[in-house]
């Protein structure tokens, strides 16, 4: 079978969850030909380029616009740019699908959804599709084209019901949660990571995301930041900069600054979050959808920070609304939302119950065996 998997830069969720279905998918069900391709890169790389940076910028710079640009892309004007403009890149990348012949795409974006659908309903194209929506909240711009997509992959039953409500067939519907790296379901040794990364053995562990190049809100990440290290002076903090220099250097200054340089590692981007991950009770986050869904996977509770308005935010009242986060909103006092969070262990094994009742950490293995097990096909 030729399987082409699409997935477009914005933000690194649509990139991660393509990773990972491909890498099952090699690994796994070897007797298939495998392509992964950027299908915005590939209809037209200037218009990646601009688009991709724009909304790098206006989700760090001006997130509220951010918002306005996701709600109102639901429907209006905004909403029907968008399908006419993928129409239009449409053309483009049929040039490719003619090429590679594909008898199933999978797509983690909803603008590759959009294209190969209309292509299909144009009769174009007669591949199978399978859109994995990458977000804990719906939004109908990964819709568009329902009638001509074979299946939808999502992240919850309400993601489910939605979908069911706006007439897209039940058997359609498929609640795997969002596909993550094989890497989180693997048993790691935790002393040695625990000694990998200089921290002792025998005190509790909060990995820290302070929001990587986006840097959203930084004054208050660093708030947030000084709260936590003197609401948790018995657990230990490992805080991820990410790629983001400046806010490694402030990181660092605030370390010194409260004395902390034992207790807490600032690390700049690692590709050992799975097993930062496996050592830690509790992470303070942005609810971006890959990072909440790996942390889930990890039974992992959550105080969530800075969300982008739009999905994120949607992300986030999802995660408080089923126990497993604590959402730091603007006018919320950081200290005293960790100081009562530490004083009651019990608030946190349940948050830690709790997401043993909404992880998926199988859910690459379920979308690929439903896709690709031959009863499916």
């Amino acid at each position: 079978m030729n399987i082409l998997i699409f997935y477009a830069s914005y933000g690194g969720g649509h990139l991660n969850a393509a990773k990972s279905i491909h890498e099952y998918i090699v690994k796994h069900y070897e007797e298939n030909h495998l392509e992964l391709i950027d299908c915005m890169k590939y209809v037209n790389k200037t218009v990646e380029k601009v688009t991709t940076a724009t909304y790098r910028e206006v989700a760090k710079k001006v997130p509220w616009v951010w918002g306005r640009i996701y709600n109102d892309s639901q429907k209006g004007p905004l909403a029907h740019l968008s399908t006419r403009s993928n129409k239009i890149m449409a053309i483009k990348l049929l040039r490719l699908l003619r090429e590679k012949k594909p008898d199933l795409i999978i797509s983690t974006h909803p603008f590759s959804s959009q294209m190969c659908s209309y292509l299909k309903r144009k009769g174009k194209i007669t591949a199978k599709i399978a859109t994995i929506m990458t977000d804990f909240a719906p939004h109908d711009q990964w819709l568009v084209g329902s009638d001509f997509t074979d299946c939808f992959f999502v992240a919850n039953d309400k993601m489910k019901d939605y979908l069911i409500s706006t007439h897209i067939p039940t058997n359609k519907v498929f609640v795997t949660g969002i596909p993550l790296s094989n890497r989180f379901l693997q048993p790691y040794d935790r002393k040695k990571v625990l000694a990998s990364f200089g921290l002792e053995d025998d005190k509790k562990n909060i990995l820290f995301f302070g929001g990587g190049e986006f840097g959203l809100g930084k004054s208050k990440t660093f708030h947030i930041f000084e709260s936590l290290m003197e609401a948790s002076k018995d657990k230990q903090i490992i805080a991820i900069a990410g790629k983001n220099e400046k806010m490694k250097a402030r990181f660092d200054e605030i370390v010194q600054k409260n004395k902390a340089t034992k207790r807490v590692k600032v690390l700049s981007f690692t590709n050992q979050i799975p097993e930062l991950m496996s050592i830690s009770d509790l992470v303070v986050t942005k609810p971006g959808g890959m990072t909440t869904t790996e942390s889930l996977a990890s039974g992992l509770p959550m105080i969530i920070m800075n969300p982008i308005p739009g999905q994120e935010e949607e992300n986030a009242e999802f995660l408080e609304n089923k126990g497993v986060g604590i959402w730091l909103k603007k006018n919320d006092n950081a200290l005293k939302v960790f100081n009562d969070l530490f004083s009651d262990p019990n608030q946190l094994h349940e948050m830690k119950k709790n997401t043993l009742l909404i992880g998926h950490p199988n859910s690459t293995k379920n979308i690929c065996e439903i896709l690709l097990s031959k009863s499916n096909n």
